[in-house]
């Protein structure tokens, strides 16, 4: 299972890459992070970096399991305000090379993560 997040997280961080700005830009319309913290957008592409090189590596386990419990939960809450409030949202994530729209895809995803992240927290 680490495997697997620390490469979710490296995969998509490589998307962000491909336009950081533009990621930074979109996810401030809707993560509540970013809209109080501007440089948040930023700051998250790189968190998603040190998660998944930290997953990776197994440095740390159990703080790496609850920065991504904490995160994701943050992230899925702006993704469900925005999904029910019908807001028109390209996806950050993969915006760059792909025109998506934010969907329940994201909520799957974002979901998936902080279930793992539970799990592994309870494993150890």
């Amino acid at each position: 299972m680490s495997i697997f997040m620390g490469g979710f997280f490296l995969t998509f961080f490589f998307f962000k890459m491909l336009d950081l700005k533009g990621f930074a830009g979109s996810y401030a319309m809707y993560d509540l992070a970013t809209g109080k913290i501007k440089a948040w957008g930023y700051f998250y592409a790189f968190t998603e970096l040190a998660l998944g090189l930290a997953y990776v590596t197994d440095f740390m386990p159990i703080l790496t399991h609850w920065i991504t419990l904490i995160v994701m939960t943050v992230s899925i809450i702006g993704v469900l305000k925005s999904v029910l409030n019908k807001q028109k949202i390209k996806s950050v994530c993969l915006g760059a090379l792909f025109n998506l729209p934010m969907s329940t895809v994201t909520i799957v995803e974002d979901g998936l993560m902080i279930i793992m992240s539970r799990l592994m927290l309870f494993i150890l």
